[in-house]
């Protein structure tokens, strides 16, 4: 693995960018759940996406894919205004972002989404695979770095589940933002993060 010297991103094919739901629902602020802060993250994001496919790293963004309804929206008694919607404008990767060389979509049918890894079931418990580290297994991938919205929520359920599953994981302060749905969630974040192995570009 290389270093990028502009800024100290891992590159190499062996170090995988994860880009986590940079959509319009988060990134812009006509989205239904914009996260402050989330059209900087969409602009880093995609300046990042284009260091990594020039330093020969993979590169892969993942994508909320909810039904109209679903047990994590309110409107079913679930926590989050009803948000991207798949195939609605909402639910489209900011246009800011280039085509990342693998796309995995989440939180489909009436399971939660918030690890890039995996879905739950909130009456079961059962965790449904993404096929995200299936994928990151047949690239020959053993870093990740990451990026993306919302640091205090899917951001931090990805960056776990990436140390748990065994992989060194970096995670870019500058492209991410919390939702802070209460105060200091962002900074608790980090600290869990720091505390779990993740480290921070």
């Amino acid at each position: 693995m290389t270093e990028d010297a502009r800024g100290g991103l891992p590159l190499g094919p062996q170090a995988a960018l994860v880009v986590v739901d940079v959509q319009n629902d988060f990134a812009d602020p006509r989205g239904s759940l914009f996260v402050p802060g989330g059209e900087e993250v969409a602009a880093s994001s995609a300046a990042l996406m284009a260091k990594a496919a020039s330093g020969g790293s993979p590169v892969i963004c993942t994508q909320d894919w909810h039904p109209s309804a679903t047990p994590h929206f309110q409107q079913q008694g679930g926590p989050w205004p009803r948000h991207c919607v798949r195939g609605s404008w909402g639910a489209e990767l900011h246009p800011l972002l280039p085509h990342p060389d693998h796309l995995i979509r989440k939180g489909q049918g009436q399971l939660d989404g918030y690890s890039g890894f995996g879905s739950r079931d909130p009456g079961s418990g059962r965790v449904e695979a993404t096929g995200l580290d299936r994928v990151l297994r047949g690239l020959g991938v053993r870093r990740l770095v990451l990026a993306g919205l919302a640091l205090d929520v899917c951001v931090r359920e990805t960056a776990l589940d990436a140390v748990r599953l065994g992989y060194p994981t970096y995670l870019v302060r500058s492209a991410t933002a919390a939702v802070e749905l209460t105060p200091g969630a962002g900074q608790r974040t980090i600290e869990e993060l720091l505390a779990a192995g993740v480290e921070l570009l």
